[in-house]
């Protein structure tokens, strides 16, 4: 899934991991992150809902355009 922000800007692509994922199945994975969005951390995510407020808080805090 292409996450992008309120200027269509590509800010993330998550991914649904397979139901038969030994670590966290069926959860929703920070594939890539661009932007205010790059860096290390590549969390998962139990549903959309709440990979949708991390990213919404991450791109809050960045400066000012």
């Amino acid at each position: 899934m292409m996450v992008l922000d309120e200027k269509q800007r590509l800010v993330a692509v998550l991914v649904r991991l397979s139901d038969d994922n030994e670590v966290a199945a069926g959860q929703w994975y920070l594939e890539a992150g661009f932007g205010w969005l790059d860096g290390g951390s590549h969390p998962t995510f139990s549903n959309l809902d709440l990979a949708q407020d991390w990213i919404t808080q991450r791109l809050a805090h960045r400066a000012p355009a």
